[in-house]
């Protein structure tokens, strides 16, 4: 009689089991222990790669395949046979590159894409319920999407597009040749970025592999006009060091501060009903912050990934400092003193932000900020709790926008007025922003309902009044 699994949940996964004993020994599910394994030796073999498979002594065909082969095994790690959904999803949307026309070539791609991503969605929650294995495949599958639809359009705006029809930043990614399998393979599945991201541009991949990144960015930046007279070699060490502590800090707040301050605790009865409203606003408050680390922790150490690969240097910055922010998905501080909801969500997820602008915003003839909110809700899944976030989403950003366009400019006469207002509307940026992604948090629709009544739908209420009442400029 075969011997039964184990009954943990850290056991719970599609993806390799070597690790267990460690999962047990931490409490920590199997699936997350994995991940972050998998993580921190694509980080050796990011060193490895820049100083072994450096461009100088390596061929571009080389670099492309090592990077190809180690994203493949850390996906497979991951998630076993669930990478099975990974390959068909690319190897069906190289076939749509090849040989779809140019004029529709983006049409196609992003809606197969998309299509099987929302497909992925639909049978993981719905259908499987989680079922035996617990494991989520679904971050790699959304990072992957990203970037298809991203390389198809600007495969179209190079190929199927005048040069006169483009903004300044479509031009000047347009690719005018179609990549090769390799290259396709190398830019979608590289270690660097196929388990956690981000998402990033098949000009700037392929000018990093194939050793052109850094000099080329140096060009942008007018390095020989600021007064150097030769093309440096910036190390990306300090900027992996600084954003490995970052995310050290970011763990043990993790650790600690989630743990004691649950999502759940907002729907608890003591909570709803026990509490008065300024406390619950403030609770609010506090039980998303809490929730932060986690997304601190992954994105952080997966731009440090990037970086000690050599990928991820942006330019030089107005003091003359050497910068690796290129690929960085969040900026912590800016986000922590965010004073307009715009300001919070420029800076939250970054690369997915872009990622939006460029293949919605700035391309849709109508309703853009609707349909970008939709589009964001779409690819993060179908939990209900998605859909209450980014349409209380929409309704805030148009409030937001109506209010600082009325009544910004009347505060700016001196520095106490100036100073008075970005103190309130940091308060309120960051209250607004607790109310409209808790439900991001908490998934479910009766959970959503009880805490939004218990906050007496402020928000909902407050953004519809605004709406109502004060005139909205069109979008800039």
């Amino acid at each position: 009689m075969a011997a039964e699994p184990p009954s943990s949940l850290s056991y719970r996964t599609t993806g390799s089991t070597c690790l267990h004993p460690l999962s047990e020994l931490l409490g920590i599910p199997l699936d997350q222990v994995n991940f972050v394994a998998c993580q921190l030796f694509a980080l050796f073999a990011a060193f490895w790669f820049r100083l072994y498979l450096s461009p100088g002594k390596t061929s571009p065909q080389v670099r492309h395949v090592f990077a190809t082969v180690f994203g493949i095994y850390f996906v497979i790690f991951c998630f076993g046979w669930y990478s099975v959904h990974l390959l068909v999803l690319v190897l069906m949307c190289y076939g749509i590159l090849v040989t779809a026309s140019i004029p529709n070539i983006h049409r196609y791609s992003f809606f197969v894409a998309m299509g099987y991503l929302t497909i992925c969605h639909i049978t993981r929650i719905y259908i499987f319920h989680y079922g035996i294995l617990t494991t989520d495949f679904s971050g790699p599958l959304m990072i992957v999407t990203q970037k298809i639809t991203t390389l198809a359009f600007q495969v179209h705006d190079g190929l199927g597009r005048k040069p006169e029809d483009l903004s300044a930043d479509q031009h000047r990614l347009a690719i005018k040749v179609k990549p090769s399998l390799l290259e396709y393979l190398s830019y979608l599945l590289n270690f660097m970025s196929v388990i956690a991201g981000p998402c990033n541009n098949f000009k700037d991949y392929v000018a990093f592999i194939e050793g052109r990144h850094t000099h080329m960015k140096l060009l942008e930046a007018n390095w020989k006009q600021r007064g150097g007279h030769s093309l440096p070699d910036p190390s990306p060490t300090g900027a992996v060091v600084r954003k490995l502590c970052i995310t050290l800090a970011s763990l043990l707040l993790f650790l600690t501060l989630t743990k004691n301050f649950p999502v759940t605790c907002l729907v608890d009865d003591w909570f709803v009903h026990k509490t008065n409203f300024l406390t619950r606003l403030c609770y609010l408050y506090i039980v998303l912050q809490a929730s932060k680390p986690k997304y601190y922790f992954a994105w952080t150490l997966a731009d440090a990934v990037n970086n000690a690969a050599g990928f991820g240097f942006s330019g030089v910055d107005k003091n003359g400092n050497f910068c690796w922010d290129l690929l960085s998905n969040l900026n912590i501080w800016k986000i922590e003193t965010a004073t307009s909801f715009k300001m919070y969500v420029e800076n939250w997820n970054i690369q997915t932000a872009t990622w939006l602008k460029r293949v919605c915003y700035e391309r849709v003839p109508w309703y853009p900020t609707v349909l970008t909110f939709v589009l964001s809700a779409l690819w993060h899944g179908v939990y209900p709790g998605y859909y209450f976030t980014f349409l209380t989403g929409i309704l805030v950003t148009v409030a937001a926008r109506a209010v600082r366009n009325n009544y910004r400019q009347r505060f700016l006469s001196s520095k106490a007025l100036k100073l008075v207002y970005d103190v309130v509307t940091w308060a309120v940026t960051q209250l607004a922003v607790s109310y409209t992604v808790a439900p991001f948090v908490m998934l479910a629709v009766e959970p959503t309902i009880s805490l939004y009544k218990s906050m007496y739908f402020y928000i909902h209420i407050i953004s519809l009044l605004i709406i109502l009442f004060l005139p909205i400029k069109p979008k800039e």
